[in-house]
């Protein structure tokens, strides 16, 4: 690499250098409250904009805020990465998008343990071992417990949009990772969300333009991208450049738990004891399917490399 750097580039390592004494599960777990936080709160921007509108917005101010941050290097992308590039970007568009469509018409728990069935499955197909889709097939009776389809109140519609973001959500761990370990700190993540907000446009617009658009809107989406995806995707990749998947899919595995926490407090979501038992089994599930998966530390290539007490703290507990 050269000896020289450019300004942003050197903003980035040293965001790297105070990111690496910082606990990487730490970072986890606040960019997983972070992102429920944002969810919970993008609720009342849904009902003026719509799920569409509200994402896209969120995207928009997710990717001016990026770029005013972490300027990134155009120049110093490689083909290889676009790609990669690319494909994170339309994922993550469409992963908020299919999201907040669900939560539109179910709770904010349910939603998340659904769409938590995407990561999981993800990792039992990935496992070396086949036992593993065992731990998906018993996150799905929790989402059965929480669905509660029985009851004759089952939202095929919300659940078809909820599995969606799920898949999205499983593909963006796999890149994530992939971004992550070729870009320092969150210039990946600055390249990425702009091309979400490009891919969600189609959808997004016209329900911004159609809605009852009021003057608060704007400065609420705002605030929520300042949250998500800003500080909670940027936490994310920081905290995956020095986590196994064990240990991050461990951690990621309370967050249905987290999303029925802010929905309760901040929704007024009262989950039945029968829900909070299937919240449970879908925690022990994501929990337990992360036991047989491992991940050795990967340099990053595209941008500077870190600083060496970087590598100190890389015995990696992250993302779930």
């Amino acid at each position: 690499m050269p000896e020289s750097f450019t300004s942003s580039e050197r903003g980035s390592a040293g965001a790297g250098g105070l990111a690496s004494r910082i606990p990487p599960w730490s970072m986890a777990i606040v960019a997983m409250i972070a992102v429920q936080l944002s969810n919970a709160l993008s609720v009342p921007v849904i009902e003026q904009v719509g799920p569409g509108g509200t994402a896209w917005l969120r995207m928009c101010f997710g990717a001016a805020f990026l770029w005013l941050i972490a300027r990134p290097s155009i120049r110093s992308l490689k083909g290889k990465d676009i790609p990669a590039l690319l494909g994170l970007g339309v994922v993550t568009g469409f992963m908020t998008t299919f999201f907040l469509a669900a939560v539109e018409r179910m709770p904010l728990g349910t939603t998340v343990a659904i769409e938590f069935l995407g990561p999981l499955t993800v990792a039992g197909l990935m496992s070396k071992h086949r036992r593993a889709l065992v731990w998906p097939l018993l996150a799905f009776i929790g989402v059965v417990l929480l669905t509660e389809p029985w009851r004759g109140s089952f939202d095929a519609i919300g659940v078809g949009f909820a599995v969606a973001a799920g898949t999205c959500w499983g593909l963006y761990n796999v890149l994530t990772q992939h971004v992550g370990d070729r870009f320092s700190g969150i210039s990946g993540l600055s390249l990425t969300i702009p091309v979400a907000a490009v891919a969600t446009l189609p959808i997004g617009l016209p329900q911004v333009i159609g809605g009852a658009f009021t003057w608060w809107v704007l400065p609420a989406a705002a605030g929520i991208a300042l949250i998500t995806p800003v500080i909670a995707f940027g936490l994310e990749m920081l905290a995956l450049r020095r986590m196994s998947h064990t240990a991050f899919g461990t951690l990621l595995s309370v967050e249905p738990a987290f999303s029925v926490i802010i929905g309760l407090l901040l929704l007024a979501q009262m989950p039945s004891p029968l829900q909070v038992l299937g919240i449970a089994i879908v925690v022990v599930a994501g929990a337990a399917a992360q036991r047989t998966g491992s991940r050795g530390e990967q340099p990053a290539l595209a941008d500077p490399p870190l600083p060496a007490n970087a590598g100190d703290a890389s015995a990696r507990a992250r993302r779930e």
